[in-house]
């Protein structure tokens, strides 16, 4: 397993504001052995997709990244996808939930559920 800080990593970007809301959730949860995983899976209409969930797994190889109280994991299998994208929580009248800006996503489809 390798650890990164938020000022050294080169993986992915985790936002003050989706760290809030992630620490938020995993204090409902009232585990303290629980992280956000963040992982690329095939399917969807373009190809692969998004899958955020909490885990409790320490799996081979995985990176985790700290922000503020919160980990994120990615497998190394998803770790070349997800390279410099940045997770936000985003709460508005128009839209409330996590949003994904990857800049290795040549495409998406139209429900923004998946990409290639």
């Amino acid at each position: 397993m390798t650890v990164q800080d938020e000022a050294t990593t080169q993986g992915i970007l985790l936002t003050d504001a989706a760290s809030v809301k992630v620490a938020g959730l995993l204090a409902q949860e009232g585990r303290d052995d629980l992280r956000l995983r963040i992982a690329v899976q095939p399917g969807g209409c373009s190809g692969l997709r998004y899958q955020l969930y909490f885990d409790e797994r320490q799996i081979d190889g995985d990176i985790v990244s700290q922000f503020g109280s919160v980990q994120v994991v990615t497998d190394k299998m998803s770790a070349p996808y997800l390279g410099g994208a940045t997770i936000d929580f985003v709460d508005t009248i128009e839209k409330q939930g996590f949003t994904i800006d990857n800049p290795n996503a040549t495409g998406s489809c139209a429900c923004g559920d998946s990409f290639h």
